[in-house]
């Protein structure tokens, strides 16, 4: 790898947080918290990671206590004193090993992938659709919608007394706030639906009242995405202006930072530019941006890479770290690496290229 990596190693502030680098541990869900509660296992897991040089730690999805929020029972709860004192163990571990991490909140709503651990409760959604055209149940209520609303808020409270550095909210991929955002699962004629100004109401609202229960100096990033799981080729935004006014109200609700899912961080999000998702965000919003998808590896399928166990080969860095140093985007997260290589950062800081891990089945595995 010939391009300097010096972009990669310059520290970044967002409010009170000082990262030491730009590099960004994805959250990656990968089931091992068994009745929602992650152990021992995880916190190691987590610790290792800061232990060898992540900059900043987003945890796996976080469930909400929210009757659906979940649709597996070993995906971690954010909720509970179990799991709760299970999340204040990672963050002390992390902490010890001088890391900074944060929690990512999740609703899953429709989960197209999985039915609800809870058959006595139906998924919620804003149209009752898992896709376009596919209603499995009814509308969610105005009622419903505050429900969850204080959810987050209240799950946003933990984190901050938990020692958490920051939380995400889990805006991407076809999940509960992704499904009030894109037209195609939101057919709403009330105020949280319609233009795409109104489709952002929801996740404005759930931004804001976390942002009233943590405070100022808290930093509350949003993770959006363009595909779904069930539609790599769904668009929130056919164009700039859209992308624009969808965004508008989440910025004016107290979002710091977009966490901006890609499944190829180098193409461009919209025809005659070269920017990715997240040199359009930041251009359009002002806001710092993390660009992830396939950074570092020669394999971008990334589901196919976590469902099926395909590996993936390491590739050059050259395209992330200069468009880092030209400033499309502020931080760069990766996931598959760290999963198959704790030391990967190290590695790279310290030059030694030839001892990286490629991605493999075996991260997929075991929690190490």
């Amino acid at each position: 790898m010939e391009t300097s990596l010096a972009a990669l190693f310059t520290p970044f502030t967002v409010g009170p947080l000082h990262l030491p680098n730009r590099i960004v541990m994805a959250p990656m869900t990968r089931n091992f918290s068994p009745g929602g509660v992650p152990g021992p296992d995880v916190a190691a897991y987590y610790a290792r990671r800061a232990r060898h040089g992540v900059g900043l730690i987003i945890t796996e999805g976080t469930t909400i206590d929210h009757p659906v929020a979940s649709s597996s029972p070993t995906v971690p709860r954010f909720h509970g004193a179990d799991a709760l004192a299970g999340w204040a163990r990672v963050v002390d571990e992390v902490h010890r090993e001088g890391g900074r991490i944060l929690a990512q909140l999740w609703h899953v709503g429709i989960d197209p992938q999985a039915p609800p651990p809870y058959p006595q409760a139906p998924p919620v959604g804003p149209s009752g659709m898992i896709a376009p055209g596919m209603t499995v149940t009814r509308p969610m209520s105005p009622a419903d919608i505050a429900e969850v609303v204080d959810a987050f808020a209240r799950a946003a409270a933990e984190a901050r007394r938990l020692g958490f550095d920051g939380l995400e909210l889990h805006g991407a991929h076809g999940y509960l706030i992704d499904q009030f955002l894109w037209a195609g699962t939101n057919r709403r004629a009330d105020g949280y639906g319609g233009s795409p100004g109104a489709r952002a109401r929801f996740a404005a609202e759930v931004v804001a009242a976390c942002r009233a229960a943590v405070g100022p100096d808290f930093p509350i990033l949003l993770r959006i995405s363009q595909w779904k799981v069930a539609d790599f080729h769904a668009r929130l935004a056919d164009d700039p202006d859209e992308l624009a006014e969808l965004l508008a109200p989440l910025v004016d609700a107290g979002v710091d930072v977009f966490d901006c899912s890609t499944r190829r961080f180098w193409l461009p999000a919209f025809e005659g530019s070269p920017l990715g998702l997240a040199g359009w965000v930041k251009r359009l919003t002002g806001r710092p941006t993390i660009a992830v998808g396939s950074v570092g590896l020669d394999n971008s399928e990334f589901l196919d890479s976590l469902m099926t166990g395909k590996g993936a080969a390491n590739a050059r860095l050259d395209e992330v770290v200069d468009r880092l140093a030209a400033g499309e985007f502020d931080l760069v997260a990766l996931g598959r690496l760290l999963l198959s290589d704790p030391r990967w950062v190290e590695k790279i800081r310290d030059g030694r290229f030839t001892e990286l891990a490629p991605f493999s089945a075996d991260a997929l595995a075991v929690l190490s």
